[in-house]
């Protein structure tokens, strides 16, 4: 399928694969805009985040989607569901791979869930420049036996490498459709969603073990001063209170740090200057709690 004369193409893309495969590193890249956070740590993605590409002939709307993974817990099995879900409501499925690790049990888990839908999935392997080119012919080879893929594109999502084509090989896949969103618009997420997002990332950034995932960010006010400055007042919230010993760190300086990196992005996001305050609560074993789950915006839809 190709672009044909002045059609305006339009459509919903899924991003989907196992955990820390460089899912929101390419979100991020082809729309050109920090919408999803990223880290080395699995299961960085909790939600469903749709980021906007619009060109002159056409509007991908991209669903990043959490990595699909064996959930341990009832926030686990959510985000799950919510990966897997997308698969029958877009108009193309990428399904993210790393060129340096063979295919494993989880990837054929969601083969499995591929072969039940109808919608053409790209095979995107990722992190090619971390492997030698004769690497990836086996891999591709060992993959289009297992499932038929519309396209296959190997890439470098953290060095633009082949996005371009695979940009332009999405578009001719879609539909013709509207403009579902304004030009200027890169994700249908509020900014108060993004910002509890970029300090849950500063946290992942500076913490090891189980504390990440215990973490979960609320934004607890958020105002503009008369002098432009935005006041934003933030909970993190763990599960033990040894979690919140590490986060708070000697002196504060953990909380100060995170603080810190996050108000940098805070500011650059909003364009403003911008005044954090940082608590951190313990609310026990909080990724079982439904109750918990719904006020902290991890509710049924992600």
């Amino acid at each position: 399928m190709s672009e044909t004369g002045s059609t305006y193409k339009s459509g919903f893309v899924a991003v989907i694969g196992r955990p820390n495969v460089g899912k929101s590193t390419l979100v991020n890249n082809l729309v050109r805009h920090k919408v999803a956070i990223t880290s080395n740590k699995p299961q960085t993605t909790r939600h469903r985040i749709r980021a906007v590409l619009t060109r002159e002939n056409a509007q991908v709307i991209f669903v990043d989607t959490p990595g699909i993974h064996k959930p341990k817990h009832r926030l686990g099995r959510r985000m799950v569901d919510a990966a897997l879900d997308t698969l029958n409501d877009v108009d193309l499925i990428l399904f993210l791979m790393e060129a340096h690790r063979e295919p494993g049990p989880g990837d054929d888990f969601i083969l499995s869930y591929l072969e039940k839908v109808h919608t053409p999935v790209f095979l995107v392997i990722n992190k090619i420049d971390l492997v030698a080119k004769d690497r990836l012919l086996p891999f591709i080879d060992d993959m289009t036996r297992r499932f038929n893929f519309a396209e296959v594109v190997p890439v470098s999502a953290l060095n633009n490498d082949n996005l371009q084509r695979l940009e332009n090989l999405i578009i001719s896949y879609l539909p013709p459709g509207p403009q579902y969103y304004p030009a200027d618009i890169v994700t249908d997420r509020p900014d108060r969603f993004i910002i509890a997002e970029l300090v849950r990332e500063k946290v992942l950034k500076l913490t090891t073990q189980e504390v990440p995932h215990s973490v979960a960010v609320v934004i607890e006010q958020m105002d503009t001063k008369p002098n432009n400055v935005v006041v934003i007042n933030a909970t993190i919230y763990v599960e033990r209170e040894s979690q919140k010993a590490i986060l708070i760190g000697r002196g504060g300086r953990m909380l100060k740090e995170i603080g810190r990196l996050a108000r940098e992005e805070i500011e650059s996001l909003l364009g403003v200057k911008v005044y954090l305050e940082l608590w951190v609560k313990v609310k026990p074993r909080w990724r079982e709690k439904e109750g918990a789950l719904q006020e902290f915006g991890l509710g049924k839809d992600l």
